[in-house]
């Protein structure tokens, strides 16, 4: 989301990895934005959905009970109806603009990182009272029979429901769109499946036949076909281009035992590639990307490298917007790959990373793939197993060409490009820009 939004490569800003409850606005408030930029070309901007890039200015964090800014309206949004945090995160909470929705004054929030009281029931303490059970890391607060990530108290008038979550963020994105159909706009729709707690609404509950991470699939194939059916029924769809993509590979186990690697089968979530979320590996960087855009890009599959960090400068030189220099510094103009039109070009090198910690990279190069582990060592390696790390050397290349699944290191075949590899990446890190 950082990158996607800023067009810069997460890894140069700091405490941009998973951040807690209490983290400010990750993005510096100063930013050049995606948003920005639709806004100097006259679109009216939102975000719907699942944020979880900070709220609250530097070394304060969000004031839950006040004025929640600087957030997404201070950096490029108009509208904003938000998951503040993330579903496993407390406080499951909305926040409309700057402010909690329904947050009584009388019944103040508060959000912490340890218990409030000793009596406080948690995952631990009450795990006989959940209606899912946590396998890891998830047993602080509970909240709709689920315990969390962090401690909160209050703010009873003002908490959803995990289940009607997918509802509202169609709901409020027909509002919006509504709103907002006679002039250009762009809408950040941000799903919150599937990540966990995976709990779908009662009319997807075992509609997949392969539990809850199965019937989240469900529902989130449903939130896009309203909204494909608002935009034909408002008749925008010919001049609206739906872009659906994800911002990292699979994860079975990821802290719930929601039967996701029971039900799993002979099933691989991330096709033929290794590794999923939290991995620089292929199938924890290369997803399911689709642009749509009915008259304008014909039905087809394309080979061509693209990111979501390329959608600023893109989309920048599609509308004849200017971008300043020091300004979405990884962003390239991919657009004519978007467009799927015969002959374009995609990426010629990409950086990957992970979730942010321990200094893991992903170097790409045509089919040459650098992988870079400072922390030596991987994690989420097989999808299908519980999460786990594996040790790693701190270098090694593979040839994409042959070997999709990285299995064989052919550093010392290839000295020359792992020479020319290794220093193109640390330049790139150095540089602080490759546009």
């Amino acid at each position: 989301r950082y990158s996607f939004l800023t067009g810069t490569y997460a890894f140069r800003e700091k405490n941009t990895g998973i951040a807690p409850p209490s983290s400010p606005l990750i993005i510096p408030e100063d930013s050049y934005t995606l948003p920005d930029m639709l806004k100097q070309a006259g679109y009216k901007t939102a975000v719907v959905g699942k944020w979880h890039l900070g709220l609250g200015s530097p070394g304060v964090g969000p004031q839950w009970n006040d004025e929640l800014k600087p957030g997404p309206r201070e950096i490029g949004f108009d509208y904003s109806f938000l998951l503040p945090t993330t579903n496993d995160r407390v406080p499951q909470v909305y926040v409309e603009n700057h402010r909690v929705l329904n947050l009584d004054p009388k019944d103040p929030l508060w959000v912490g990182k340890k218990k409030p009281s000793p009596d406080h029931p948690t995952g631990v303490t009450h795990r006989h009272t959940l209606k899912m059970d946590w396998s890891h890391g998830h047993n602080s607060t509970i909240h709709n029979g689920i315990s969390r990530i962090g401690f909160y108290t209050g703010g009873h008038a003002a908490r959803f429901r995990d289940e009607d979550l997918a509802d509202k963020w169609v709901e409020k994105s027909k509002e919006w769109i509504g709103k907002n159909k006679d002039n250009p706009f762009f809408l950040f729709f941000a799903s919150h499946d599937l990540h966990v707690p995976r709990i779908p609404h009662e009319r997807f509950r075992g509609k997949s036949g392969l539990s809850y991470r199965g019937d989240v699939i469900v529902q989130l194939d449903w939130c896009v076909g309203e909204l494909v059916r608002y935009l034909k029924k408002e008749g925008l769809e010919k001049d609206t281009m739906i872009v659906f993509c994800s911002d990292n590979g699979p994860v079975g186990d990821d802290g719930y035992k929601d039967e996701a690697l029971e039900k799993m089968g002979d099933h691989q979530p991330a096709g033929p590639y290794s590794g999923g979320k939290y991995s620089v590996l292929e199938g924890g960087t290369r997803t399911p990307f689709i642009t749509y855009w009915p008259g304008t890009i014909k039905p087809g599959v394309s080979d061509k490298m693209v990111c979501t960090i390329d959608f600023a400068t893109s989309l920048a030189n599609h509308l004849k917007v200017a971008i300043p220099k020091d300004a979405c510094l990884d962003s390239l103009d991919v657009m004519d790959a978007l467009l799927g039109k015969k002959g374009a070009k995609g990426r010629s090198h990409l950086v990957q990373q992970d979730n942010g910690r321990g200094g893991n990279y992903g170097y790409r190069v045509g089919d040459w793939k650098l992988q870079r582990h400072d922390s030596k060592r991987k994690r989420n390696v097989v999808v299908t197993d519980k999460l786990a790390n594996t040790p790693a050397p701190r270098y090694a290349l593979f040839d994409l060409s042959k070997d999709v699944r990285e299995k064989k290191n052919v550093a010392e075949q290839n000295p020359e490009v792992f020479k020319r590899m290794t220093d193109e990446l640390q330049k790139i890190i150095d540089d602080g820009r490759t546009r």
